[in-house]
């Protein structure tokens, strides 16, 4: 993975950020840890020194308080329910979704990239095919002016 940075920002210990983030939301999402709890015990692991621990805790916590109006937000997007969808590509769902709503300083593109490849490595044989598609739609209505001009660039 590419150690690059922009503007102060290392994109791997973001990408590993954002591997770690999915980890703690599949955890609570499958057990109710609290918030405080579920970012005390990945505080500790073995590769937080060399993801974006700010970043990671803004993910975890901003997924686990909003989790809500982040599922009724991919509602319109979403073929079934979001108690439905696999836990793995829930979590993945609601991290991008609070990205693209919560964080316009990333670029969605880099948003549906990473999902995409954390699907491919944690979720089911074709999960990042429908992990790709459900972002693409809410990218259009959520980030729709950044979407047109990636379309003309």
């Amino acid at each position: 993975m590419s150690t690059r940075k922009s503007d102060g920002i290392d994109f791997a210990a973001r990408s590993r950020s954002r591997r770690r983030a999915l980890q703690a939301i599949y955890a609570w999402q499958m057990s109710g840890t609290p918030l405080a709890r579920l970012l005390e015990e990945f505080a500790h692991e073995q590769d937080m020194n060399v993801a974006d621990a700010a970043y990671f805790e803004d993910l975890v916590t901003g997924v686990v308080r909003g989790a809500k109006a982040l599922d009724e937000a991919l509602s319109g997007f979403l073929d079934r329910g979001i108690d439905q969808v696999d836990p793995i590509e829930r979590g993945v769902l609601r991290i991008a979704a609070y990205e693209m709503l919560h964080r316009p300083d990333v670029p969605y593109r880099v948003v549906i990239n990473e999902a995409i490849e954390t699907t491919k490595r944690f979720g089911a044989d074709h999960g990042h095919s429908y992990i790709n598609g459900v972002l693409d739609k809410a990218a259009a209505q959520w980030r729709a002016v950044e979407a047109e001009a990636a379309r003309k660039g």
